[in-house]
């Protein structure tokens, strides 16, 4: 009950999965969620043969009873929740005459509402502390919506509005609330696999690594308060924009 926690939600193979570790070489114990618990195995086990503490929970961010189980849970049984990290993709291609409604609502459940599902979970677990710190993963299409990405950049646009509001409101009783914008393609499986091209630029710090994007959320939650950020952008030298 004496260690500080660090929840990500969203814990994949690689940005969430990176975050964590690097949260845990800092002394915190990391606590990280996926909807499938069998998918974590690794990551918790790799956390702790690097000398870690980690939890690995399955809980859908989607559903407000899942969500409220989960923080009370790791508030009762861990400790208290200094950092949450939310990290759920949900990135998606569809023309617009092609998105169907099920698309739009998915998406927008996965990017935007789960976003303020465990915002306001946090929100209300760091209050009473008057401390804490709250990250949100954008994209490129927090700033703007490209061709084909109607329902991406909608819940995007969305979860960064959420930012911004919850900064303004929870920055003056001492929380940290920032939005990072990860504008480029990450070194991860899927770029390896359908871009091969874009993953080859890897050799060259061509694309965002993973481990290079966990070392500026670390950097975010270790900043005075009186030179807070609150939206970020990260993005490879060679990336246009």
């Amino acid at each position: 009950m004496n260690a500080k926690v660090a929840l990500v939600i969203g814990a994949g193979d690689a940005t969430g999965g990176a975050i964590a570790r690097r949260f845990a070489r800092g002394g915190y114990t990391a606590c990280v969620t996926r909807r499938s618990a069998d998918k974590l195995l690794p990551l918790v086990e790799r956390i702790r043969a690097e000398g870690g503490q980690a939890h690995g929970y399955a809980s859908d961010a989607r559903v407000e009873a899942d969500v409220q189980a989960l923080f009370a849970k790791i508030e009762a049984e861990i400790g208290p929740i200094e950092v949450l990290v939310f990290n759920i993709g949900a990135n998606v291609r569809f023309s617009i005459t092609e998105t169907t409604e099920r698309v739009y609502r998915k998406v927008w459940e996965m990017a935007a509402l789960a976003g303020f599902l465990v915002g306001r979970e946090a929100a209300r677990a760091m209050l009473p502390r008057s401390r804490g710190t709250i990250l949100f993963t954008g994209a490129t299409a927090s700033l703007r919506g490209s061709s084909g990405f109607c329902a991406f950049a909608g819940a995007k646009f969305a979860l960064r509005a959420l930012a911004q509001s919850m900064a303004r409101e929870l920055g003056p009783q001492g929380i940290h609330v920032a939005h990072t914008v990860i504008d480029g393609a990450i070194a991860t499986a899927f770029i390896a696999n359908h871009f091969p091209e874009r993953y080859a630029l890897k050799d060259q710090d061509g694309i965002l690594d993973p481990e290079a994007i966990a070392e500026a959320y670390w950097q975010l939650h270790q900043q005075p308060r009186s030179a807070w950020t609150h939206e970020l952008d990260l993005r490879p030298w060679m990336e246009t924009w």
